[in-house]
């Protein structure tokens, strides 16, 4: 099993692919052994990957401490450090876009050029959805509140217009294999309290590098909105819009291919 130790850290990390570096940081709860994950989409195919599981979740170790922004940014740092990275394209996506804003402002020589996916930047700036006040939710009724939310098109009236399709994605969305492994729910617990703290707006104009931000059109988690005032206060940022909600990386096809190709311009 790859691991490595890292900010004090045994991490787990996956690499494939080949091309220029290219870190992934992934969203709240990721763990690299639920697939489809990025290694079997395309950006393989055009970078060298290598993507991990953040502490407290998948196969990483899970202290039971206080977390917050700034470690899982050192964690990111240090791990690079540790594959023997001094830099790389960076895409951090919904709480990953949250890890990677502060990576890139406590280490800007590790991050050449960004892309922000749906997230948000806290502050004045505006917030991502609060899933700390949501915690007591679990299986069935977490997926019922978040579906509605994750894209706002799916409403209660098209639950009842699409009944099939609208169990599918309470099924899957209440899926958690893992649930009973031990530290799982603390480590859960743990990111999200690092998460309600999360504010970089009053620095995001320190950022030095090219900032590409992807969001979904329909997503009610990192607002668009949010997206249009994030991009305003980045120096020279892109912003683009897909189809989709917060899932808009699987929703919209052209997503991923037009965030590769923005890296590698």
């Amino acid at each position: 099993m790859p691991t490595t130790t890292a900010n004090g850290i045994d991490l787990y990390f996956e690499r494939a692919g080949a091309g220029p570096p290219l870190l992934f940081i992934s969203g709240t709860g990721g763990d690299l052994r639920n697939k489809p994950n990025v290694f079997d989409g395309p950006l393989p195919k055009s970078f060298e990957v290598l993507a991990y599981d953040q502490r407290g979740l998948g196969q990483s170790e899970k202290p039971d401490v206080a977390y917050s922004m700034a470690g899982y940014a050192d964690d990111a740092a240090a791990l690079m450090q540790a594959v023997g990275w001094t830099d790389a394209l960076v895409i951090g996506v919904s709480f990953g876009g949250m890890v990677a804003q502060e990576l890139v402002l406590r280490h800007p020589a590790r991050v050449t050029r960004l892309v922000l996916a749906c997230t948000s930047p806290g502050g004045a700036g505006g917030a991502s959805f609060p899933f700390h006040e949501i915690e007591h939710l679990k299986g069935e009724a977490r997926a019922r509140h978040l579906i509605p939310i994750s894209d706002v098109r799916r409403d209660e009236a098209w639950a009842r217009a699409h009944p099939e399709a609208y169990a599918q994605f309470v099924e899957m969305a209440a899926a958690d294999p893992y649930a009973d492994e031990p530290g799982h729910a603390m480590g859960a617990r743990r990111q999200l309290e690092a998460r309600a703290a999360h504010d970089t707006w009053d620095r995001l104009r320190q950022i030095g590098c090219p900032v590409m931000i992807a969001a979904g059109r329909h997503d009610g988690i990192a607002l668009p909105e949010t997206q249009e005032r994030m991009a305003a206060h980045i120096p020279g940022a892109a912003l683009k819009f897909f189809d989709g909600g917060h899932l808009f990386m699987i929703q919209d096809r052209t997503a991923v291919p037009a965030m590769a190709s923005w890296l590698l311009g």
